[in-house]
């Protein structure tokens, strides 16, 4: 009997947790619809109100204001914050689809291909202008490291974005390089998402930067992820194009994975198979996951994000906060690595 008990307050716990997670994400979404609005020139506003109206998880934001509640203030003085993260994230996704020639983004019409590509790189540069204003409403001492850290971390991804362009034209890339890309693409933003919120909080700077490495390895975990649901994801609940990164010869750490340990046969088959511009997509796709999974690359890129999971996890632990609050980040992370999206 006291076993069922305490199985039973645990899951009261759990469903407690995720209930602030929702109620987080909520209250963004509806302070997100107040502060964005649409105005004249509405070529320009359109389609920042469209592409941060697509839905998604909202990873980031919610992250901000998690970091603010786990340092002790009210998540509430967090919003603008998370609001510039969410902005600047949206901003390179909106340059992202351009430069990837994407159809679609969250399982909706890009922005370049409901408008045209030069709305789309103006939009997204006032989006990232924006974003900095957001921050604009913090005294001077918070303004002054949060325009740091964002300065940074901009700056951060757009060499992970550079990497990435340069590796597309490269038969060979090292699981080093691959790490240094999704680290600076993708990682620091999440990062940085949490380091925000600790700021916000005024929280010592060692402890914001516990979190911070908390967030990067769970950044590369996601991005991980990321890349497996791309080849191995739902169509239905992933949002986007199966097989792009596939198509667009993106080295992930499934491509990298798979010609570590492939035989010559299937090493030589795979860097054909990512120079042929003649090759039918769906085949190339095709050929390509059959490929990853005669390897073992699919596992392996399965292992490696519950690797990168558990170290992140590890960090969190040393964090010198309530027991209970690194409770909901766990989860956070936990539901993370159990997303179809």
């Amino acid at each position: 009997m006291h076993f069922f008990n305490v199985l039973l307050n645990f899951k009261l716990f759990l469903q407690k947790k995720q209930k602030v997670l929702e109620l987080y994400k909520k209250e963004f979404l509806e302070y997100l619809e107040k502060k964005v609005s649409v105005k004249e020139p509405k070529n320009l506003y359109e389609p920042i109100k469209y592409i941060l109206g697509l839905g998604g998880k909202k990873i980031r934001p919610i992250l901000t204001l998690l970091a603010a509640n786990v340092f002790g203030v009210d998540y509430k003085k967090a919003m603008d914050a998370a609001l510039a993260v969410e902005v600047f994230h949206n901003f390179t996704l909106i340059h992202d689809d351009i430069m990837d020639d994407a159809p679609l983004r969250r399982g909706k019409i890009t922005v370049h291909e409901k408008w045209d590509t030069n709305i789309g790189i103006l939009s997204g540069d006032a989006m990232l202008i924006q974003a900095y204003q957001y921050l604009e409403s913090y005294d001077s001492e918070i303004f002054k490291r949060l325009m740091k850290l964002l300065s940074k971390t901009a700056l951060e991804v757009c060499e992970g974005q550079q990497m990435d362009v340069d590796f597309e034209s490269r038969n060979e890339v090292s699981m080093d390089e691959y790490l240094d890309m999704i680290t600076y693409k993708t990682s620091v933003l999440v990062a940085g998402a949490l380091k925000m919120g600790a700021i916000v909080a005024n929280a010592k700077e060692d402890e914001a930067k516990k979190i911070y490495d908390f967030g990067l390895n769970l950044g590369i975990a996601f991005q991980i992820q990321d890349d497996y649901l791309d080849a191995f994801g739902n169509p239905e609940t992933f949002g986007k194009q199966l097989g792009g990164d596939i198509i667009e010869n993106k080295k992930t750490y499934l491509y990298i994975k798979a010609l570590e340990l492939a035989n010559n046969e299937h090493k030589e088959m795979l860097k054909s198979l990512f120079n042929d511009k003649t090759i039918n997509n769906k085949d190339k796709i095709e050929k390509v996951i059959n490929i990853f999974n005669i390897t073992n690359a699919t596992q392996e890129t399965k292992n490696q994000i519950k690797n990168y999971t558990l170290k992140a996890f590890s960090i969190l632990n040393s964090i010198n906060i309530p027991e209970e609050k690194k409770e909901i980040l766990r989860k956070f992370g936990e539901s993370l690595m159990n997303r179809t999206v």
